[in-house]
């Protein structure tokens, strides 16, 4: 066992230490052993971090200290960042360049659609898609992300410990993210997150990103609250605009009157314009090509590009918008109509 990370885990599992105590501690004593004898952690404290150690080791979780080459270097460059963070899935996540994509639980139709297209750009480019693994704008994300090729494309910053899967909706979500890309917490394993956790969370979000897009939400959302953080953090931000009348406008309609973020318009925003990219567009089922050769008998992405005479690309754009309008459904052996 790992004695220094033992030492330091014991410190911040310890009541009422956060990253600020923490590094005032370390300071202060000089080293994380120090430290231990100066707070006279418990033998149940010491029962529980083994636990949490012995669950992260089962589970295939690292834990990475802002002295590790993997930790996120925007991360590392916020004040206070989480000494430690628990990572399951491919380290290699941390250390590309990304983009945080946010925005409301109860995004329209639309509304995803277009965020899917943008992860899917950015994760095509080689940037990883950093989002919260909420349902709506999060899950829009992270999936549009998940179908580019190759892996490590999209991060999940969770509320609660990295083996918290939140919402149970998305636990299909979770682990498909656990293969291809990271999710990642600084939250004890096993932590069921309360609401002050998400506010945590978002700032990990902001910290990781180099740049924000924020999609559809109000004026109190979690999303405006990764909005000030990246302010604070110096990011760039981008704001997607929505319809007036709509509540989910105000947010980043707001962002973009006063200043504070950049007009998203789309991919071209980001990327040179290539006309041959086929936008998420919501189409009905008469006009979906993939849509009327999908039956319940499952059908992979190479069997639909040869039918449809479409390329495989052109396929995971169309079933990212399918999946999200609860069109189609992924299964072991490929894609159903539902």
């Amino acid at each position: 066992m790992n004695n220094d990370l033992f030492e330091r885990l014991l410190i911040l599992r310890s009541p009422r230490i956060g990253p600020v105590a923490y590094n005032n501690l370390l300071n202060r004593f000089g080293s994380p052993g120090a430290v231990v004898e100066y707070l006279n952690v418990s033998d149940d404290l010491r029962d529980s971090v083994l636990r949490e150690i012995d669950m992260a080791n089962d589970l295939g979780v690292r834990f990475i200290m802002d002295s590790d080459d993997v930790y996120p270097d925007g991360l590392r460059g916020v004040k206070n960042h989480p000494p430690i963070i628990a990572v399951r899935g491919n380290i290699d996540s941390l250390q590309k360049n990304c983009v945080g994509i946010v925005g409301t639980r109860h995004a329209t139709g639309t509304g995803m659609g277009f965020v899917a297209n943008l992860a899917n750009a950015f994760a095509e480019h080689n940037i990883c898609v950093v989002s919260g693994m909420a349902m709506g704008t999060d899950t829009a994300a992270h999936t549009g992300a998940l179908h580019a090729a190759g892996n490590s494309n999209t991060i999940a910053v969770l509320a609660g410990g990295v083996d918290s899967i939140w919402p149970l909706e998305n636990e299909r979500l979770y682990y498909e993210i656990v293969e291809r890309g990271a999710v990642i917490s600084e939250m004890p394993i096993g932590f069921s997150p309360m609401a002050n956790n998400f506010v945590q969370r978002n700032r990990l979000i902001a910290g990781i990103a180099e740049k924000i897009i924020v999609s559809e939400a109000d004026t109190n959302s979690g999303s405006m609250r990764t909005a000030n953080f990246a302010m604070q953090y110096g990011r760039k931000i981008y704001a997607i605009p929505s319809h007036p009348a709509d509540s989910r406008s105000v947010g980043p309609n707001s962002l973009i009157r006063s200043g504070a973020a950049t007009l998203c318009q789309g991919v071209d925003d980001f990327f040179e314009k290539n006309t041959k990219e086929k936008k998420y567009e919501k189409k009905s089922e008469s006009e979906n090509s993939i849509l009327d050769k999908l039956g319940t008998i499952p059908l992979s992405e190479s069997v639909l590009a040869q039918i449809a005479e479409k390329s495989i690309s052109e396929i995971k754009r169309e079933l990212v918008v399918l999946e999200l309008q609860g069109l189609v459904q992924k299964q072991d052996n490929g894609y159903v109509r539902l």
